[in-house]
């Protein structure tokens, strides 16, 4: 059965009696960047009639035997390497939420007001929201290794310039990049998963991301408010040298390259230092030894990634190539439902310091216990969102092979119900996440026990951790080529939506109340649902109209 254009032509140096100068270029003419397996592409017809179903395609028997992986790293390397990229991640929310507890000592010790170290926050958001524009682009146009070492020695220099400063504008100066800096490591970290994991694997691995930056939340003010009782607010910044340094040392030892359009799945060496990691560049020497018996050192496969290596060369960054992500319909749905549950997140948590500090009378240590709860709620959602995933993935794909004499279908296909798989179960989970909004806002009102305040945040953030998950994962799915471009733009969008969020939180509690401010928040909550209906019932169409990727 003919698997239509894409299916590799067999080499003619694997001929008998073929010479191996004769089968290069055609050879060169059928691969591309090796990639993990030669994909089935089939021919769908333009006619309005034809079906919306995914189309099927050779049946198992029919199919090449010892398909080649999507990436050469193994299950347990891929579970590494998302570790790293996810820890590496966690120094946005972390750098964020630990400065919480030092504001009133920070206010008193450099003798400024208390609005203006606030302001520090709000800018801090803007530089989030715009810097993964660049780093996004950087990330997916020159390789994941430079833009990570770029980005660490932003954090690094900031937080030693924090630490050591004595003025505002210094201040305010450093922790806009400090936020540059760290906040593009959550996008490349999507962009890194997209890399080397298929889609029934993918929403594990963007679980156990969140699950990283769900835990900075709720430890990020438990450790800033003990440092700054022990030691003082500078010590804050020290620690954050420490451990960010620690990382990008770890990093630049063991992470590989993983950006395909560098090294397909994994195989292709890439030239310059920079996109090598001391551990593999140990373990290709060791591999190269081992391969001298080869004929002249290469075999046919060898000369074509020989052919293949090129320099690239730098190029500034396009902030405005996550444009064409947010013209997308389906990956803008995507985005507003993340944003709408980022920002009245990011408000809930906002009030909690305070509320907690003026209503329950807590100390600053104890106040940043508070969090806790919204913290380890949002790593179990995530996790097992994560699972769910990807079960209900391969669950859709066997649904659908069954129904139609078990033929296997082409996942990659326009008509696969993507939408509508990846995001089951969000309208209970926003249902949970209203709840729990009005909950807390009435809880505040009434002065309930501080245990229904933090039942509340524990409610609101596993829901809410879980669509992120949910989100995160279908937002990949959509923008496979531009997959950390594609997390740049929808952090542009969260972000900026937080900061007025944010922004607006005090004076809608002074105004109406704690009840009425939040119950406001719930409602702008309750139009994801909405949104979430759409893109599962129009996504598959909108897909189709507005191609973006191919294949997921």
């Amino acid at each position: 059965m003919s698997l239509g254009t894409s299916v590799l032509k067999t080499p003619e140096s694997s001929r008998p009696g073929t010479s191996a100068g004769s089968s290069s270029p055609d050879l060169l003419s059928t691969i591309d960047i090796l990639p993990k397996r030669p994909e089935a592409v089939h021919t769908r017809s333009t006619d309005s009639q034809s079906t919306t179903l995914p189309v099927p395609i050779n049946t198992p028997e029919d199919d090449p035997p010892n398909k080649p992986p999507f990436s050469i790293f193994t299950n347990l390397q891929k579970h590494l390497i998302t570790l790293l990229a996810a820890f590496a991640a966690m120094f946005s929310t972390l750098s964020s939420f630990i400065y919480y507890p030092a504001l009133v000592p920070i206010s008193t010790d450099m003798g400024i007001s208390l609005t203006l170290v606030q302001l520090t926050i709000t800018s801090y958001l803007i530089i989030a929201g715009i810097a993964p524009a660049f780093m996004g682009d950087m990330a997916d146009t020159s390789g994941r290794r430079p833009v990570y070492i770029l980005m660490f020695s932003l954090v690094i220099t900031a937080n030693i310039g924090i630490a050591l400063q004595n003025s505002y504008p210094a201040l305010l100066t450093l922790r806009m990049v400090q936020s540059a800096g760290s906040s593009g490591m959550y996008g490349a970290a999507y962009g890194v998963v997209a890399d080397i994991a298929e889609a029934q694997e993918r929403g594990g691995l963007v679980g156990v991301l969140l699950l990283m930056t769900d835990v900075a939340t709720s430890l990020g003010p438990v450790i800033g408010g003990a440092v700054t009782q022990a030691l003082g607010w500078r010590w804050i910044f020290w620690f954050l040298v420490i451990l960010t340094g620690s990382h990008f040392v770890i990093m630049l030892i063991f992470f590989p390259e993983t950006q395909r359009k560098i090294v397909g799945d994994g195989s292709v060496k890439p030239r310059g230092w920079v996109y090598q990691s001391v551990f593999s560049v140990l373990k290709r020497r060791k591999r190269e030894v081992v391969s001298v018996g080869e004929k002249n050192g290469h075999s046919a496969v060898d000369e074509v990634l020989e052919q293949k290596k090129t320099k690239r060369g730098f190029r500034f960054p396009n902030p405005l190539a996550c444009l064409p992500v947010l013209a997308n319909k389906g990956s803008l749905a995507v985005i507003v439902i993340t944003a709408i549950n980022y920002a009245v997140k990011a408000a809930l948590q906002t009030s909690l310091d305070a509320q907690a500090t003026e209503i329950y009378g807590l100390n600053y240590l104890q106040a940043g216990l508070v969090y806790l709860p919204s913290g380890v709620g949002g790593g179990f959602g995530s996790f097992f969102a994560g699972r769910f995933i990807d079960w209900n993935y391969k669950r859709t794909v066997k649904r659908l092979s069954e129904a139609n004499g078990g033929k296997e279908y082409d996942k990659n296909s326009p008509d696969f119900p993507l939408e509508r798989t990846r995001l089951r179960g969000v309208y209970t989970l926003s249902t949970i996440t209203v709840l729990g909004i009005i909950g807390y806002g009435l809880a505040l009102k009434f002065r309930a026990h501080l245990a229904v305040t933090l039942t509340m945040q524990l409610l609101t953030g596993t829901s809410t951790a879980a669509t992120f998950t949910l989100c995160g994962t279908l937002l990949t799915d959509l923008n496979m080529n531009r997959s950390a471009t594609a997390q740049a733009a929808s952090n542009l969008v969260r972000c900026l939506s937080a900061g007025g969020a944010v922004a607006i939180l005090q004076p809608m509690v002074e105004r109406v109340g704690p009840a009425g401010c939040f119950g406001i928040y719930a409602g702008i909550t309750f139009v994801s649902i909405p949104l979430a209906w759409a893109l599962q019932t129009f996504g598959v169409e909108w897909r189709r109209s507005q191609p973006l990727v191919a294949g997921i």
